[in-house]
């Protein structure tokens, strides 16, 4: 399309306008202007085409033969772009909100309050999509991920979520360990780690446990490292945002509990806008991350 052989959008709109209305004041009025501007834009148009396009009549304006063709173009073209808009806007609204996040945080953190969510916004589809892998959110689709780390990720926006500190649990009658001075003593059959959780051995470090060197018994998945842990079969490392229902029901206890460091969950988008769906949610988690 060869864009320097059309007049001006804003003129072309500020016709339209008038042509509905026939009168400057009430154009004006509709596209929050002055009544000069849509004077103005007329004569423009009409220098342009070396046409008459309209004559005042009365405190009206009449179209001629002329300015009825071009409004009815204008018309038609105007409702179409319209259309392609609310279509569009439409599929925005009601598209599901594509999640990317972790296993054990959408187990533990993100699952028992999603009935919170889905309670207020029943016409917002929500598809999560667990996993341990980072994705690349534009091509796979993903309106939001939460992500643990320190917040730096290239090509994307991220803003913490849960700034989490670590604990090392155990189940109240596991008697290998009854504090901080017994965890060097224990071995890699004592300590379980779920085999995607690097944060894991980072926490190890803090605490003066060496992982790479002793080992530690690793199961698929945190649910499953939880369920042993509760069952006093050992002990593991926990962001504690993962963990508070158990520590607060007594079914674990902390033995020691270590600074975020930076270290946590976070939203993380991509630097475009998010749709209507994707946005409430994201609302409604920072709403749901800050302490009571």
């Amino acid at each position: 399309m060869d864009w320097s052989s059309i007049p001006s959008l804003a003129s072309l709109r500020a016709f339209e306008a008038l042509a509905r209305h026939g009168s400057l004041s009430a154009a004006a009025r509709e596209l929050n202007v002055t009544h000069a501007a849509i004077s103005q834009h007329l004569r423009a148009l009409e220098a342009d085409f070396g046409l008459t396009l309209a004559r005042r009549d009365g405190q009206g304006m009449q179209l001629t033969e002329d300015g009825h063709e071009l409004a009815a173009a204008l018309g038609e073209g105007f409702a179409r772009i319209s259309d392609g808009v609310a279509a569009l806007r439409d599929r925005a609204r009601t598209r599901p909100v594509v999640v990317a996040l972790t296993p054990s945080f959408a187990e533990a953190w993100l699952m028992p309050r999603m009935g919170g969510f889905w309670a207020a916004h029943p016409d917002v589809e929500v598809r999560l999509v667990p996993g341990v892998n980072l994705m690349d959110l534009r091509r796979d689709g993903v309106d939001v991920a939460i992500r643990f780390g320190g917040g730096s990720w290239p090509g994307v926006q991220a803003e913490p979520l849960a700034l989490s500190a670590f604990v090392v649990v155990a189940a109240p009658g596991f008697t290998k360990a009854r504090g901080m001075q017994d965890l060097a003593r224990l071995s890699a059959l004592d300590w379980f780690f779920s085999g995607a959780s690097v944060e894991q051995r980072v926490w190890g470090q803090a605490v003066g446990v060496d992982f790479d060197a002793i080992g530690a018994r690793e199961m698929a998945n945190n649910g499953l490292v939880v369920s042993a842990v509760r069952a006093g079969l050992g002990l593991s490392i926990q962001a504690k945002a993962l963990v508070e229902p158990d520590l607060a029901s007594g079914q674990l206890i902390a033995l020691h509990e270590g600074d975020a460091a930076g270290l946590g969950y976070y939203i993380v988008t991509r630097p475009d806008a998010l749709s209507p769906g994707a946005r409430l949610f994201v609302r409604w988690l920072r709403r749901r991350a800050k302490p009571a």
